[in-house]
């Protein structure tokens, strides 16, 4: 890959540095990508949020020290490649390789990842129970896993080498969403595995009594994590978007099936965010409104409990979209051929340098903007920040 290195002391960092990874399997790719950019500038998350592929890599990320991390990326990612049929490649077989993979993927399932399960597979109306109910088995990813991340150091506790990580996950007998949080617990293998069970291919997993599934089925956009912690701090958050809720009007029924998709999956990230940035905005105006009260006046049990609800943090959010490849379709989150992964790792990669030289976090802001967004639209696009104008032309 091309290198465009940036000395970590040029990068002037307003706060924790926050990654936020989308579900969208195959396409998680593009997460390592970002990552390996952010690592590079020797950014290291403090805290990753996950859903589904989300989960799992971030917690191949803090499960391992800095200087494995992009190592055991690697490992996995190279482990859950749809190699080829017998020694022969999928790319060449021109115009129908990625449909052969696919189809593979569908009915052998991806080593290391997930394989059928005969059972559902034979009697879908089969009362088999909820562990059972699905159309694949995800122990060998639990064993890939166990392979590649380190669960003490995923839980460590110490300030020098804690990374905090969040995992999504929806309760399922009452649809809520829930974030397994290392403050608050300890992660362990059935979190991760809860965060990506994607029904109904993949199972539920047990926690405590309760059943899980994917948190993608209720929030693929697991920001509101971040944006709603408590106590809240200053934060650099990168919010790694895979699935694209723009694009062009679909002319067949299999393009809408894709476009369908990408609206459902993108799970209105950009609507989240602008709704985010209006409370924190109102929290910046009861501070300022605060401070404009006598000290005498400020001390009483109202005001104080009104003042409350006032913020001085600001987080600055840079929403990277991975804009797809050539030939990608309705089917591109199973499409786990090394070539298509090694294109969205290359374009996660990319899209992060991009942004970190533009380094729109450093411009000045307006003191009542809690939430400041800086949009990344496309690959090789003009990176968009909000209120900041022409500052494309720094690019190095």
């Amino acid at each position: 890959m091309e290198k465009h290195r940036m000395t970590p002391n040029k990068l002037s960092l307003p706060g924790q540095v926050v990654l936020v990874l989308q579900g969208g399997g195959a396409l998680g790719a593009y997460h390592a990508g970002v990552y390996e950019a952010l690592h590079e500038a020797g950014m290291e998350p403090d805290w990753l949020v996950g859903t589904s592929i989300g989960a799992i890599n971030s917690a191949l990320i803090a499960g391992n020290p800095p200087e494995l991390r992009l190592q055991r990326l690697r490992e996995f990612w190279q482990c859950v490649e749809q190699k080829a049929i017998g020694n022969v490649p999928y790319c060449l077989f021109p115009g129908v390789g990625n449909a052969i993979a696919n189809w593979m993927t569908i009915a052998t399932g991806i080593p290391g990842f997930f394989t059928p399960n005969p059972v559902a597979w034979l009697n879908q109306y089969a009362a088999i129970g909820l562990a059972n109910a699905a159309y694949y088995s995800t122990e060998p990813l639990r064993s890939t896993l166990g392979s590649l991340m380190d669960f003490r150091r995923l839980n460590e506790r110490k300030a020098e080498r804690k990374t905090r990580i969040s995992l999504g996950a929806v309760k399922v007998s009452n649809g809520e969403m829930r974030y397994f949080d290392s403050r608050e617990e300890t992660i362990t293998m059935e979190h991760i595995l809860a965060s990506s069970a994607y029904p109904p291919a993949f199972p539920a997993i047990q926690i405590e009594g309760d059943s899980y599934w994917d948190g993608g089925i209720y929030s693929n956009t697991p920001i509101e994590a971040v944006l709603d912690d408590n106590p809240r701090h200053d934060s650099l958050i990168f919010a790694v978007d895979v699935w694209n809720p723009g694009g062009t009007e679909p002319q067949s029924l299999w393009q809408v099936a894709g476009r369908e998709k990408e609206i459902v999956y993108a799970s209105r990230a950009k609507s989240h965010i602008a709704r985010q940035k209006q409370i924190h905005h109102l929290r910046h105006v009861i501070r300022e409104l605060t401070e404009s009260i006598p000290v005498k006046s400020r001390n009483t049990a109202k005001i104080k409990e009104l003042a409350s609800w006032g913020c001085h943090t600001v987080m600055h959010v840079v929403r990277l979209v991975a804009s797809g490849i050539d030939s990608e379709d309705a089917m591109k989150d199973i499409d786990f051929a090394p070539e298509r992964i090694h294109e969205r790792w290359q374009a996660g990669y990319t899209d992060t340098w991009h942004m970190l030289n533009l380094a729109p976090w450093t411009m000045p802001v307006d003191p009542v903007d809690g939430v400041v967004i800086h949009d990344a639209h496309m690959r090789g696009a003009t990176a968009l920040a909000s209120g900041i104008d022409g500052f494309a032309g720094k690019t190095k």
